[in-house]
């Protein structure tokens, strides 16, 4: 079991140009995403959030179950579901702005315990911004990594969130020491203002860059560096690429025996490379279709 921790939320999508464009409503939330595409993979997939009553917050269980993802530690509440509204500039990379007063995934709290056989846990976006909810994911982070679960995280940063970055990244780098394997864009890179060999050395035992269209580089404890270019593809819009990739990347493991620190070092860099290549095969079929819409594990086939 993959168990996948944070927040589920409504893109609103736009269906043309401009500020003033048709806004369609479309399931999404960067840990939502995941464990879609993690279903979608035929991975053993459980949720872990707080959502809402109204009628997004069914629409967004609804889109887990039908993925095959287990809801049963999923929370409820009477609070509004958190929109995203996105903005699609001339290249198809997206921006957002939230809406996240009083909504109802800020308000998570941590379970008593993980599912029976949790091998995993990734952890992501809002959900470590938005008090309260922020700590109590953070507890659970802290708590599956002294139990020797494998811990993923993508920070995924959205700015427009964060009113006080320095403190945004302090908190960062105290989660590293409870993290396995760091996955982030070059741009969330930038912003945080540190490099992967002082991730490294802080904790996780793999750190995973997306590039977007330039391909994917992971970096090891040992000192390794593997690269993978991008899949070539018409790139309708970019929504859910990293999430996939995250999906990507912790099924590829699942599926080689390899959530363990120790299997990580032993993959080497011809474990490494295929692994990538099947994130990026992953991520590019997302980028081909219009919002967060990961690939079946039909139309991918075998890492």
């Amino acid at each position: 079991m993959i168990v996948v921790a944070g927040e589920a939320l409504i893109d609103l999508v736009p269906q043309g140009p401009g500020a003033l464009a048709g806004l369609k409503p479309a399931l999404g939330g960067g840990p939502y995403n995941t464990a879609v595409a993690l279903g979608r993979l035929d991975s053993a997939t459980a949720f872990h959030s707080r959502t809402s009553y109204d009628a997004f917050g069914e629409a967004l269980l609804d889109g887990l179950r039908r993925a095959g993802v287990d809801v049963s530690g999923v929370q409820r509440g009477a609070e509004p579901t958190t929109l995203a509204v996105a903005t699609i500039d001339a290249g198809g990379s997206a921006a957002y702005s939230f809406y996240v007063e009083g909504t109802a995934d800020r308000l998570f709290s941590a379970p008593s315990g993980l599912p029976a056989g949790t091998r995993a846990v990734s952890f992501g976006t809002c959900s470590l911004v938005l008090e309260p909810g922020a700590s109590a994911y953070e507890e659970l982070m802290r708590t599956a990594a002294e139990q020797g679960v494998f811990t993923a995280l993508d920070p995924n940063i959205r700015a427009g969130l964060i009113p006080a970055p320095d403190a945004y990244r302090a908190r960062f780098s105290s989660w590293l020491p409870s993290v396995t394997l760091l996955k982030l864009s070059a741009e969330d890179a930038e912003w945080l203002g540190g490099t992967p060999r002082e991730w490294l050395a802080s904790g996780p035992s793999a750190v995973v860059v997306t590039r977007g269209g330039d391909g994917l580089t992971v970096f090891t404890r040992d000192g390794g560096e593997y690269s993978v270019p991008g899949e070539k593809v018409e790139v309708v819009d970019t929504i859910g690429a990293g999430d996939t990739v995250n999906a990507a990347l912790l099924h590829g493991l699942s599926v080689q025996d390899a959530l363990s620190p120790q299997a990580l070092a032993a993959l080497g860099g011809d474990g490494w490379t295929r692994l990538l290549r099947f994130a990026a095969r992953a991520a590019a079929i997302t980028c081909s279709r219009a919002g967060a819409e990961p690939p079946y594990a039909a139309e991918l086939g075998e890492l």
